[in-house]
């Protein structure tokens, strides 16, 4: 068995360092690898998209979640479908929009300041999510070779292969692995999902062994619980900066509003069928390893609940899933300190070959960051959280607000990037929560941070004056 799951990864290895290298030989300019050209049409932006979100924080820490609270585990991933329903009308503004990346539009409608503590959101944010796809990746390599790989041993060989392929080609090489990785998680969880449903009895099956809550609406969650993990996904996805930069990647507006449309689609498909596999996976394996750790419980059930072959694919998808996740992550914030603080600061007159280079040493430097981070991770799902929380309080209030308020002003703005990180950061220090009351000390950051960012935003909005016509013309329908 170990030599077919040698011959899938083999294959997958192969494929996804092939297109990189050859989408690195079509790279000559800037807006090649930080925007793939602009020529992204509407098919490929649908798998990228789709592979980009769907990583590490579905496939093991969703998957954790579904062990332990059933099918109420979909408040996570639910979050993102409401936040892609408002998305299909920021999706032809953001390409109007057209730059490189986040910042940029932080600095064209607010002022250089947001721009720069934008892009320290999203290092902080973006790394996080990196380095956790990176630890998943590594627990991957270890199901499958438990005797000759370790989890950490696993780790590193993650992030070496993520680092390599994303220094590549950057964009183009991001958006057509994802292509090929998007069509083929998607097309072996459709087959998978019902296999092992049957295996485990069906849902008499199911209602044997599980218990109640696991089908119940909130089961042993709370609704501020639920809410804990709906909120930070809506508001990252609604923020996103890979996102908006497959938008700015985009042939035309058209594309980018009907890849939103394929991206609905596949988006509730593919999280419900992970979720489905989870709960299935909880009740086939209740006990042993995978209880201790049930973020392992999709590569667990691959290896152990299908047959060789379909279970050998499925761990591909999963392992090439994370890489994709992984590149996305790693990439979009080496365009950060490449476009926002490289050409923005300190070389404005760099050549394309220049920029290119320092390009692909930032995806190294945050790959060793990611990768550090990911050694010392304790917990897959707390990682997640944290960043997806620092995302969704400092930078999405101020990102809606641009293209949808007339009234936020450049520090108001400010206030609220500086704000929503400085909670998050510091909401987990000892003694921070000790001097709240209960109520706000016993929840987890969203809510404190996001509160106090949004607070920051309109009471400094309506003590300043308000933006003039030049930073709201970019913006206007």
């Amino acid at each position: 068995m170990s030599h077919l799951y040698v011959a899938v990864l083999a294959v997958i290895v192969v494929a996804l360092l092939s297109v990189a290298l050859y989408r690195s030989s079509q790279v000559k300019s800037k807006a090649d690898y930080l925007v793939a050209g602009r020529s992204l049409p509407a098919f490929v932006l649908v798998l990228t998209l789709l592979t980009s979100w769907i990583g590490a924080g579905s496939l093991f820490a969703g998957a954790e979640n579904a062990y332990r609270n059933g099918f109420a585990a979909l408040w996570m991933p639910a979050g993102g479908w409401l936040g892609l329903l408002l998305i299909y009308f920021i999706a032809p503004r953001a390409r109007r929009f057209a730059q490189f990346t986040l910042p940029d539009l932080l600095e064209a409608r607010y002022n250089q300041t947001a721009r720069v503590l934008g892009t320290i959101a999203i290092l902080f944010a973006y790394v996080g999510i990196t380095s956790y796809q990176f630890k998943g990746g590594g627990n991957v390599l270890h199901l499958i070779f438990p005797d000759a790989i370790t989890p950490e041993l696993g780790t590193y060989l993650i992030a070496a292969f993520v680092i390599v392929t994303t220094a590549l080609a950057g964009m183009s090489s991001v958006a057509y692995m994802d292509v090929a990785i998007g069509s083929l998680v998607t097309v072996i969880c459709v087959i998978a999902a019902p296999l092992l449903f049957f295996k485990a009895g069906g849902w008499a099956g199911l209602h044997s062994v599980l218990p109640p809550t696991h089908f119940e609406v909130l089961g042993n969650l709370t609704l501020v619980r639920a809410l804990e993990f709906l909120v930070p996904t809506l508001l990252l996805m609604l923020g996103n900066q890979v996102m908006y930069q497959k938008f700015f990647s985009a042939k035309t507006e058209r594309d980018a509003r009907i890849s939103v449309i394929g991206w609905i689609v596949g988006t509730v498909v593919l999280e419900t069928l992970i979720v489905a596999i989870a709960v299935i996976g909880s009740a086939l394996y209740p006990t042993g390893e995978v209880a201790a750790q049930p973020y392992e419980i999709i590569p667990y059930t691959a290896r152990h609940g299908l047959p060789a072959v379909m279970g050998a694919l499925l761990l591909g998808a999963v392992f090439a899933k994370v890489i994709s996740t992984a590149s996305n992550y790693l990439f979009s914030p080496a365009t950060n300190l490449v476009e926002d603080v490289f050409v923005r600061y300190i070389s404005p007159g760099a050549s394309n070959k220049r920029v290119l280079i320092v390009s692909r040493l930032a995806v190294v430097l945050l790959g060793i960051w990611a990768l550090y981070q990911a050694i010392y991770a304790p917990s897959i799902l707390a990682k997640m959280l944290y960043a997806y929380t620092i995302y969704s309080a400092a930078l999405t209030p101020v990102v809606l607000a641009a293209f949808y308020s007339k009234r936020v002003t450049a520090w108001g703005a400010v206030a609220a990037i500086a704000t929503g990180t400085v909670v998050t950061l510091a909401w987990d220090l000892p003694g921070v929560r000790g001097v709240f009351p209960a109520i706000l000390a016993d929840r987890d950051a969203i809510f404190p941070a996001l509160f106090a960012a949004v607070a920051a935003m309109v009471l400094v909005s309506l003590v300043t004056p308000a933006p003039d016509a030049k930073h709201l013309a970019k913006f206007a329908d």
